[in-house]
């Protein structure tokens, strides 16, 4: 015996979803979003902390390349003035994020001078994966100009020269 709705419709009536389904589906696309957002913060953190390496590489090139000239110009004398002035000075262009003088409260995702300190700053914007090695919390990069010296021989007597320049991290960090 075929029912009423059967004889009358051979197919069977869909009604789309039911709850059990609908709630399945609710919870596997908020998985997936969640796994989405997570990544996606990873790698926006990942962009942050290759961007603010490029911009302190480029910096520790001008650095060098304006003690190159002190060197070729014969005025070595100079290159201690290097540990006091702002690093980004030498470049021909700034960052585009390079706030000038620091200052307080400090915008995220930007370089600043400490002129007071001598250090070169870098606000992390997103750093849920930056551990400073000191253990200190907060959310600066600080950087110092230091010259290298070096004993050298010259006519016979020995004395102290310019061998270099490095733009180093105030406290240690690692960027995980």
């Amino acid at each position: 015996m075929v029912s009423r709705d059967l004889a009358r419709n051979p197919e069977p009536r869909t009604r789309g979803f039911t709850l059990l389904e609908l709630a399945a589906a609710i919870v596997l696309i908020g998985a997936l979003a969640a796994v989405l957002l997570n990544r996606l913060a990873f790698y926006q953190e990942m962009a942050e902390k290759a961007a603010m390496e490029a911009t302190l590489r480029t910096i520790k090139t001008g650095l060098q390349i304006r003690l190159a000239e002190l060197i070729l110009t014969n005025r070595q004398a100079e290159a201690e003035r290097l540990e006091a002035e702002d690093p980004v000075l030498w470049l021909d262009e700034k960052p585009p994020n390079y706030g000038g003088p620091y200052r307080e409260p400090p915008e995220r995702g930007t370089w600043y001078y400490d002129a007071p300190a001598r250090e070169l700053v870098y606000v992390v914007n997103t750093g849920s994966r930056l551990k400073i090695g000191d253990g200190s919390e907060g959310r600066e990069l600080r950087f110092r100009t230091r010259v290298l010296k070096d004993r050298v021989r010259f006519g016979g007597v020995e004395v102290e020269g310019v061998a270099g320049i490095a733009l180093t991290p105030v406290r240690p960090y690692h960027w995980s």
